[in-house]
């Protein structure tokens, strides 16, 4: 007798398992439904697709897929996530999110990137935190409070201490010759412009922000400039006026 799920149902991909309240499954096979042992508290879920021992275990929410074992376990009503990765939990509750791998991973390879251009105008730079989240930075004021003028502030940059340095083989076999900054002075001079890593230990510098800071600097000296400038013009011109009264003068 053949079983026909309804629409809309999820898929879980289960693997041979021998636990206390789970049967042992002699070879890989897929069940299709609203409850399984991949995904087993998923009974109002739909739309899920887990593959790997307790993937799912305990999502009710719809829309997830999940690769490995374990792979969003700790995804509660959460929908619409993606996680791949053995281990890979994720967090109770959270939705339209993608987790891959983990912290233990050393070297992230993705084919299609590099050398490959993108000429659009709406194309940004992608940065990263402590905890792995990437995203893009956003300068439009409707996302900030606190707006002020730099005004002295920038001044910090005046006293970094630019360097040429080499990374450590591990890190570059290469050698090639390196442009920056040391954190450890960095932090010393201006902690805001330093990054800690998950340890809490400096790991780089803010240079987007060093950058901002020039611009200030430059643009005040930019002015003084200007003002040096207009006081000269001044001082001319009220040195050609002198010079032609004095000559008028002498001809009387």
């Amino acid at each position: 007798m053949k079983i026909k799920p309804r629409l809309p149902f999820s898929f879980f991909i289960l693997a041979p398992r021998s636990r206390a309240g789970c049967s042992s499954l002699s070879s890989w096979r897929i069940k299709c439904g609203r409850e399984s042992h991949r995904g087993r508290q998923n009974t109002n879920g739909s739309q899920n697709t887990g593959s790997g021992v307790s993937a799912l275990y305990n999502n009710t929410g719809r829309s997830n897929v999940a690769l490995g074992y374990q792979a969003g376990q700790n995804l509660t009503s959460g929908s619409n996530n993606i996680v791949i990765g053995a281990g890979v939990p994720g967090t109770a509750g959270e939705s339209n999110t993608t987790r891959i791998g983990k912290s233990t991973q050393t070297k992230t390879l993705i084919g299609g990137i590099y050398e490959k251009t993108v000429a659009s105008a709406s194309g940004v730079p992608v940065v990263i935190d402590n905890t792995g989240k990437l995203g893009t930075v956003k300068s439009s004021a409707r996302f900030k409070d606190n707006i002020t003028p730099m005004h002295k502030a920038s001044e910090a940059v005046l006293e970094l201490k630019p360097v040429t340095f080499n990374y450590k083989k591990e890190l570059d076999p290469d050698g090639a010759t390196q442009f920056g900054l040391i954190g450890e002075q960095v932090e010393k001079i201006d902690p805001n412009l330093i990054v800690r890593d998950e340890d809490g230990k400096v790991s780089t510098v803010r240079y987007e922000a060093v950058n901002a800071m020039l611009l200030n600097e430059f643009l005040k000296e930019d002015h003084k400039v200007e003002s040096l400038q207009a006081t000269l013009a001044q001082q001319q011109k009220e040195f050609k006026e002198k010079l032609c009264s004095n000559k008028s003068r002498s001809k009387r």
